[in-house]
């Protein structure tokens, strides 16, 4: 008896020996994976929601958010279940900053999770100067703003997952800069070059982010040879879709149609939010398709799409009556519930309010569009986060993020207007 007792006790003790060990190497897999997370698990995951942020509180941008006041933000957005960030150029000194702040904020807490998609901006020659751009040379300062992000992305190789070469930098109507593709080309190939030898981490995901018609979505003019080169090159497609830009724009499908003049305002509002979401999801097709012609695959996600909140211009009550807390809350539902159905990723825009982007107006809607304000109030579209408390004991510059309107939905309504009908619309023009 006593013989078998031994036995027992010493399997019972090698069985909780073993136990631990699957345990701990368990724990250890789990960390690696972590660690070695890529491009491809976090893009159209999600679990990985995506947004984009710049972070600046004053009307200039020579005016950069300290450490801290990025921290702040960070843990606002890890709050919301942002786990993707998208940044625009790193030309400041904001980049950095907000690389420096989350490994800050890993250090402080191992389980912390953010990454970034880095913009490297890409201009063209004269570009915002008081000379007349030259779209056919690219600018002398483009190879130094890609040195930078080729800097960040080997000191931060944890957090920065993407490189996006550009931003809405091969649009025509972006006048005062854009290039040709064979710029962004250049530039793509270069890093696709320096994955190859070793000098970048090959899981490194080389894009542009461009609005859908640069992406051959739109007119013909675009379906040039440099283009399909590109589209070979990149990782993946980083389109830019804006149905709120576009209620002005080209308005025929924000209209109000005759067959719905005897619906209910409400019916009216959430009918013309349905159309803009399909408004996008056939940009997005229309890039599909474009790529589907050439015979390539390869994922396509969203780099930009948003709706602001205010406008006292061309989206406001004297336009194509789109900008409001509840239209832009709508869009962003439904926008969340397309792309996560879909395995999209979606770096909505924006984050927060930033007064920069249009300082001499202060109701210009560029001012608008982001999801929380710089009193630190949730708009709309986050009124629910706010009631499941996921923001309890966070503030951002010292406000706690509390709801807009005090909360009072009815109050809200009264500032959304029902979209005009054409003709409204024409006599208003």
């Amino acid at each position: 008896m006593k013989t078998n007792l031994k036995i027992s006790l010493l399997l019972t003790i090698f069985m909780a020996i073993m136990g631990c060990t699957n345990k701990s190497k368990k724990v250890t897999e789990k960390v690696i994976k972590k660690k070695h997370i890529t491009a491809a698990d976090i893009l159209g995951n999600p679990e990985y929601l995506a947004i984009s942020y710049g972070g600046y509180r004053q009307k200039t941008r020579d005016v950069q958010p300290t450490i801290e006041q990025l921290k702040e933000d960070m843990k606002i957005l890890a709050a919301m279940g942002i786990k993707i960030l998208r940044t625009y150029n790193v030309q400041l000194q904001q980049a950095p900053n907000i690389l420096k702040a989350i490994r800050a904020l890993k250090s402080e807490d191992s389980n912390f999770e953010m990454y970034m998609m880095l913009g490297a901006w890409i201009d063209c020659q004269n570009a915002w100067t008081d000379k007349a751009p030259d779209h056919e040379v690219e600018s002398e300062a483009n190879a130094a703003e890609i040195d930078r992000a080729v800097a960040l992305a080997k000191a931060y190789p944890d957090i920065v997952k993407i490189i996006a070469v550009g931003n809405e930098a091969m649009v025509n109507w972006a006048t005062s800069y854009f290039v040709r593709p064979n710029v962004i080309l250049k530039w793509v190939t270069h890093l696709q070059e320096l994955k190859t030898s070793g000098e970048l981490p090959e899981t490194l995901w080389i894009t542009s982010s461009d609005d859908f018609s640069s992406w051959g979505g739109g007119d013909s003019s675009y379906h040039t040879e440099d283009l399909e080169k590109l589209i070979h090159a990149v990782d993946y497609v980083s389109m830019h879709t804006y149905p709120m830009h576009n209620s002005h724009y080209n308005p025929a499908f924000w209209f109000v149609p005759e067959n719905e003049n005897n619906l209910s305002e409400q019916e009216k509002i959430e009918s013309a939010m349905q159309r803009a979401l399909n408004f996008s999801k056939t940009q997005y097709d229309s890039v599909s398709n474009y790529m589907k012609s050439l015979g390539i695959k390869k994922p396509i996600h969203i780099g930009e799409t948003g709706w602001s909140t205010v406008s006292n211009g061309h989206y406001g009550s004297k336009g194509s009556r789109a900008t409001d807390e509840y239209k832009s809350g709508r869009y962003h539902e439904l926008m969340r519930d397309w792309t996560n159905k879909a395995n999209i990723s979606c770096f909505y825009f924006e984050a927060f309010d930033e007064k920069w982007k249009d300082a001499a107006n202060k109701l210009g809607s560029e001012n608008h569009f982001g999801l929380i304000n710089l009193k630190g109030q949730a708009k709309y579209a986050l009124w629910d986060l706010v009631d499941q408390g996921v923001f309890d004991g966070l503030t951002r510059d010292g406000n706690p993020i509390t709801k807009t309107y005090n909360g009072d939905k009815a109050a809200l309504m009264q500032d959304v207007l029902v979209p005009p009908t054409s003709v409204e619309f024409s006599m208003a023009h």
